[in-house]
């Protein structure tokens, strides 16, 4: 990733001239970061997307911030509330974050639905969780939140718990309002109820329904049995994950962040936890990274597993998902006499893990790293290479490098498409350069490639634990930096000083220095990264989530149309989303 590229400023500078960038920050993750006038931003944007050498062309992310009550802003323009844009160069291999001030009389902002089609859920998310009005969206409405809730969560003045709200009483008025609003009208969405031959039909498929995999409302618009249409309805599982991120400390969010892809254990922790270290300066020692990178590996092959016995379950097959799930279990077994805990073990921590590697672990992994290989040969016999199998994915939900990139897309949904891209090889972290593992790839971008780029990814994933197994380096599990919480007991017991710091960093917390950063991982379903930003507390000042189910569902309608209703269940399969980490 640059750090702060002058080669970027010069090309904006040069191209739109010195009243495109106000101010440029200086941000602890070196990113490139400028901020702008909303009345610049079209043609900025426009400019970095489709003109500029090696063009910055993904929105990765889009959010904002409510800067009322912050201290520690610099020189920053002044802002009531910002609007922040990351963008993403393949070409560089960089990001660049564009931000643009607004003032709290005038919280409006033109769309850039038009330069991007996933602007179109992160835009409806800034005016639901702040309030922000998009000039020229195409439907500004709440996505996560009701329609009928009352406030913008994401506000600073908006209360963090229940219990500091009035109590709530389900009167027959409020009930009937709820009930109203759960009433589908296509005309709100602009759809069309028949054609010149035929009526269209509105099929509901969920909330409560095994092919959406959780809590998921998809509103199917059909002519015969061809899908013309699909309202995406998310937010039934949205549990204000971003607002816990703000209110607890810095420590203690963290078994919060295992709760996000639930499915994906420890690599929500390492998510959270780079960009908490990078904010803080603190260095990890070797075997605390090469630790977390074996447990991360481990839950990339869980999760995975998960997504194979439900695809397969979704495709008509019984068997697998018992079998996939018994395999789970077996990783279970070696999380918890690691850990303590199976699916959320909340075990690492800043500057490093929990505890030591207990006696006996090579013993675990090394069995379970000679025995699957063999199972994941079944995988590929009794599921991969199925002919019906085949016959419900291939060829069905393609889309090419170039949608997936428009759409937002990453991980092995980005790169069933044939693009090699993949974190650990292009931005590494926690030491994963040291490590030799090759980065499968598709060639056709449908459900079967997904499916195919999964299967070797686990096989990778086993050579990366292997690796970890045979070269665990000696020395300590957790960084000496005193941000780093709590203490090692070896000198919490022996030093005074160190039991003060134990004895404060477990009452308060540790104090993140001002600042802010975001250091994208390669999770189990793509890209996952935590933009924290820091006011020098205790706590986070803006905890932003980037999770990657939610571009990813987003891309639905576009991928299923002209599809039928047993495709599009193939289609869902293939995406292996969580509805957690779609709605945090």
């Amino acid at each position: 990733m640059s750090s702060n590229n002058p080669n970027v400023i010069a090309e904006l500078v040069s191209k739109l001239g010195d009243q495109a960038i106000l101010y440029q920050q200086f941000t602890k993750d070196g990113t490139t970061s400028i901020w702008t006038k909303k009345e610049n931003l079209i043609p900025l944007l426009k400019y970095l997307k489709n003109e500029i050498s090696l063009p910055f062309r993904m929105l990765y992310d889009l959010t904002g911030i409510d800067e009322r009550t912050r201290i520690n802003r610099t020189d920053q323009p002044e802002s009531d509330f910002t609007i922040v844009y990351h963008l993403t160069s393949f070409e560089r291999n960089e990001d660049i974050r564009i931000k643009v001030p607004l003032r709290e009389n005038d919280l409006s902002i033109p769309s850039i639905t038009g330069i991007w089609e996933s602007a179109n859920w992160y835009e409806r998310e800034v005016f639901d969780m702040f309030g922000v009005s998009f000039i020229g969206h195409p439907r500004l409405t709440r996505i996560l939140m009701p329609k009928t809730w009352h406030g913008n969560p994401l506000r600073k003045e908006h209360p963090a718990r229940a219990t500091e709200l009035d109590p709530f009483v389900l009167t027959e008025q409020i009930r009937d309002v709820e009930d109203a609003d759960l009433k589908f009208n296509p005309e709100e969405y602009g759809l069309d109820t028949k054609s010149e031959d035929s009526d269209f039909m509105f099929l509901n498929i969920g909330p409560q329904h095994p092919g959406t995999h959780g809590l998921l409302r998809l509103i199917v618009q059909l002519h015969g049995e061809d899908i013309i249409n699909i309202i995406p309805e998310i937010g039934f599982h949205h549990r204000g994950a971003e607002k816990m991120g703000e209110r607890q400390s810095w420590h203690t969010f963290i078994p919060y962040t295992d709760r996000i892809d639930y499915l994906g254990g420890v690599m929500n922790n390492l998510a959270y936890l780079l960009s908490v270290e990078k904010l803080a300066g603190i260095d990890v020692p070797d075997r605390a990274s090469v630790i977390r990178i074996m447990m991360s590996e481990l839950f990339r092959i869980a999760s995975h597993l998960v997504w194979l016995g439900t695809f397969a379950q979704d495709m008509g097959q019984m068997s697998p998902v018992f079998y996939a799930f018994n395999d789970r279990e077996r990783i279970f077994d070696i999380v918890s006499a690691i850990t303590g805990a199976r699916m959320h073990p909340a075990w690492f921590r800043i500057g490093g893990v929990a505890h030591d590697l207990p006696d006996g672990w090579e013993k675990l992994m090394q069995g379970f790293v000679d025995y699957f290989p063999k199972r994941l040969k079944e995988y590929d016999n009794i599921v991969i290479k199925n002919a019906i199998f085949k016959a419900r994915t291939v060829g069905i939900g393609v889309y090419t490098t170039e949608e997936a990139i428009e759409w937002g897309i990453t991980g092995s949904g980005l790169r069933a498409t044939g693009f090699d891209w993949d974190y650990r090889k292009k931005r590494p972290y926690s030491g994963i350069e040291k490590f030799e593992f090759d980065v499968p790839l598709g060639k056709n971008g449908d459900c079967y490639d997904r499916a195919q780029v999964r299967m070797q990814e686990m096989r990778q994933s086993l050579r990366i634990i292997q690796q970890c197994i045979d070269n665990m380096p000696a020395g300590h599990f957790k960084s000496d930096n005193p941000l780093a919480i709590p203490p090692r007991k070896d000198k919490t017991m022996t030093d005074i000083e160190t039991l003060i710091t134990h004895f404060v960093g477990v009452s308060w917390g540790p104090v993140i220095p001002a600042g802010e950063a975001m250091v994208p991982i390669e999770a189990a379903k793509g890209s996952n990264g935590y933009y924290l930003i820091s006011d020098g507390s205790t706590s986070s000042y803006r905890s932003r989530i980037r999770t990657p189910s939610f571009p990813h569902m987003q891309m639905l309608p576009f991928i299923s149309k002209g599809y039928t209703i047993p495709d599009l269940l193939a289609i869902l399969g293939a995406m292996d989303f969580v509805l957690a980490d779609l709605d945090r």
